[in-house]
């Protein structure tokens, strides 16, 4: 860890001495891309946060709405959400990295008040058929079940992508969603001068030390065994333990402000936290609980230690956070107190910390990057055989079946999983409210790197569309912005233009970004990844009971919205290896979000399921289980056509689709038939397959894992 010579010079100008070593390694992580945004802040203002159901905004740990109320005598409940990446430490060590970067997002949900109910993971490797990728992904998967699995919060949704741009620089975005009162709401801003710092958790060692300016540089050839120190170890049972003792904390009102400690460590934590406040603090770092003998200073400050909640605490309170910290059996320490005036830190009777808390916490200089516009690709459309491109889409890693993952997560502890991984969304049951909270999470880099503005607005309306199949209306979302070395200007203008696309979407669906993360200096001696907006997109419906995928074998099969007339980003293309020019997107995107919600609801309609990775083609073939589909489409290029904003419906009435799609596109398929059996004919050839070797074709990521 070392200051920059531009940033050490104005920390001198604005204290009027060198900063001392604690001092400048804070400053060093504090003002890190990581933890500033020094390179992506400048572009974050395209997005829109605000609308009536915002009740806290980008900022804090996690961003709070309000959920509509369907059931006349439920109770006000709102929903907190939160996305973090933990993308460098996955690729050190994809077990820890991974499990860590769970807790930490958890424990964003806790700092807000909430109990954690539900996670997201959406993941990103280097071709699947290299052995490094496979690694990579096998310890990421168990590091998330393992965490997930033993602190009680189900993994009900994600996605997962395979693409050579991520083969030395994986990416690992997880979200969470949680539940609270408005009475129960806490924010990470200080109150009172007076008030103690209490932390409470796990013990304070050695680990994680540096993971924010790790987090902001590229990864090295050496990384695995050169930058293992930097990455944190997590312990799930104290992480289930600190769940429970939150909520009894936040039950007895214990709690005036929660920051959770990650980035930075405590010293992150507690500075952010008087900061907002407008306050400073005088913290004794020999009072923190420490694991480990002989930790200096800098040490205290800066360990990325798991499982550790930074809490401001009235005076007469403390020795009630103390009692109910026993009962958990974590450790406490009352290690400061709020103040007017500077960020202070003693240790051994020495002050080592005397800064503004403002000037740490949020006064890292912007930084002004050159742009250069991203090109788009040119049109070249391979024409293989029908056959062979139907089984390669079908097959693909990307589009295949992802059994493998969630069947290894808990997805139903809670009981709140009223619709399961593997469908278009997830839906949670949130009986206070009567209401039905469907999740979506995810990206396509195929799109974003074939066109980055464009393919960002496809990733908006892919996951809108997605909760509008399950009959839900979008809320609101969280984002993870991920990208490669901003220095680079191509790099920095691929990323600009996925920020201006999402931005773009979401205002047009009037859908708020609520809160995020931007993850930059995704590269390695790969190269740099494709530019990458995970979405985590909220939406509700009343009640719980969505339409499924699979077809009954009982309708007439719709598919409702429009083709784009284009294949780029598709994986189609991916295997054929073209190009072409991206497809365009629906003129209208909210009427076409409203036309799939309102068809979704209807009493007729018996299945549903989005047209998205794969075209039609994945679309069908998924949507045969007991039950089979007899379809026709005109060509190779309607079969594969990736375009967001569609649905295929099987309904026992035609004409009430027709209706409620309005002026949105409704074009017939086919039939679902009572054999389990896909007969699609496409331009005058027929492709069959029973359910059987559907399957088979779909299963290859199991095959290669299991």
């Amino acid at each position: 860890m070392s200051l920059s010579d531009p940033d050490h010079d104005l920390v001198a100008a604005e204290l009027g001495r060198d900063p001392t070593p604690a001092e400048a390694a804070l400053f060093e992580n504090l003002w890190s891309e990581h933890c500033a945004y020094r390179s992506s802040r400048p572009l974050l203002s395209a997005f829109e946060s605000e609308g009536d159901q915002v009740v806290v905004g980008p900022g804090d740990d996690a961003a709070v709405v309000a959920l509509p109320t369907h059931d006349p005598d439920g109770e006000e409940t709102y929903v907190a959400v939160g996305i973090e990446s933990h993308n460098h430490p996955s690729y050190v060590d994809p077990y820890d990295g991974a499990a860590t970067g769970v807790g930490g997002i958890v424990r964003d949900i806790l700092s807000m008040g909430a109990y954690p109910v539900a996670l997201t993971d959406s993941l990103y490797f280097g071709g699947f058929d290299r052995e490094h990728s496979r690694y990579l992904f096998e310890g990421v998967v168990e590091g998330i079940a393992d965490y997930g699995n033993a602190i009680g919060v189900p993994t009900v949704g994600g996605s997962v992508e395979f693409d050579d741009g991520y083969e030395g620089n994986p990416l690992v975005n997880v979200a969470c969603v949680g539940l609270v009162t408005p009475d129960r709401l806490v924010t990470a801003d200080a109150k009172t001068p007076g008030n103690k710092l209490v932390l409470v958790g796990n013990a304070t060692g050695r680990d994680g030390l540096g993971g924010a300016s790790f987090a902001s540089e590229d990864l090295s050839e050496d990384a695995e065994t050169e930058d293992r120190p930097a990455v944190q170890v997590g312990d799930p049972y104290t992480e289930k333990l600190l769940i429970e003792a939150n909520e009894a904390l936040i039950g007895e009102d214990l709690i005036r402000a929660a920051r959770d400690l990650g980035a930075a460590g405590l010293g992150g934590a507690s500075s952010e936290l008087v900061a907002k406040g407008g306050l400073g603090a005088r913290i004794d770092l020999d009072a923190v609980h420490q694991r480990e003998p002989n930790m200096s200073a800098l040490e205290i400050l800066l360990a990325e230690s798991q499982e550790r909640m930074c809490y401001e605490v009235r005076p007469e309170d403390v020795e009630r956070v103390e009692e109910i910290a026993d009962r958990y059996d974590l450790g406490c320490s009352v290690i400061g107190e709020i103040r007017e005036g500077n960020y202070v830190c003693t240790f051994d009777d020495e002050t080592v910390v005397d800064v503004p808390a403002a000037f740490l916490a949020d006064g890292a200089p912007m930084n002004d990057l050159p742009i250069e516009e991203p090109t788009a690709a040119s049109r070249d459309l391979p024409d293989p055989d029908l056959v062979e491109a139907f089984e390669a889409v079908v097959s693909s890693p990307n589009t295949a079946s992802k059994e493998w993952v969630y069947r290894q997560y808990d997805h139903e502890v809670g009981t709140r999983t009223a619709r399961r991984p593997g469908d278009d969304a997830a839906i949670m049951a949130i009986r206070e409210a009567g209401t039905g909270l469907a999740l979506s999470a995810g990206a396509i880099p195929a799109w974003t790197d074939a066109n980055p503005h464009e393919g960002a607005r496809a990733v908006a309306l892919e996951n809108a569309t997605n909760l509008a199949a399950k009959g839900a209306t979008p809320l609101a979302a969280v984002d993870c912005l991920n990208g490669g070395n901003p220095e680079k200007p191509d790099v920095y203008g691929g990323f600009s233009a996925i920020v201006d696309g999402l931005a773009d979407m979401c205002s047009t669906l009037d859908v708020p970004v609520v809160g995020g993360n931007v993850s930059l200096y995704n590269d390695s001696v790969a190269g740099p990844i494709p530019p990458t907006p995970t979405v985590a997109m909220l939406g509700t419906r009343e009640g719980y009971d969505a339409p499924p995928l699979s077809v009954a074998g009982e309708g007439t099969l719709l598919e409702v919205g429009a083709h784009g007339g284009a294949l780029g980003g598709s994986e189609y293309l991916s295997q054929a290896d073209g190009s072409d020019r991206f497809p365009d997107l629906p003129a209208d995107p909210t009427a076409a979000v409203d036309a799939v919600a309102t068809v979704a609801n209807l009493e007729s309609t018996l299945a549903t399921h989005d047209v998205s990775h794969g075209g039609l083609a994945v679309t069908l073939a998924e949507m045969v289980d007991d039950a089979g589909v007899s379809a026709s489409v005109g060509s190779a290029e309607a079969l594969f056509d990736e375009t967001p904003g569609r649905v295929v419906v099987e309904t026992v009435d035609p004409d009430a689709v027709r209706a409620a799609a309005g002026e949105v596109p409704v074009r017939k398929l086919g039939e679902s038939t009572t054999e389990a059996t896909l007969s699609l004919s496409v331009d005058g050839k027929t492709l069959d397959y029973d359910a059987g070797e559907l399957t088979d074709l779909r299963a290859v990521v199991e095959r290669e894992l299991d």
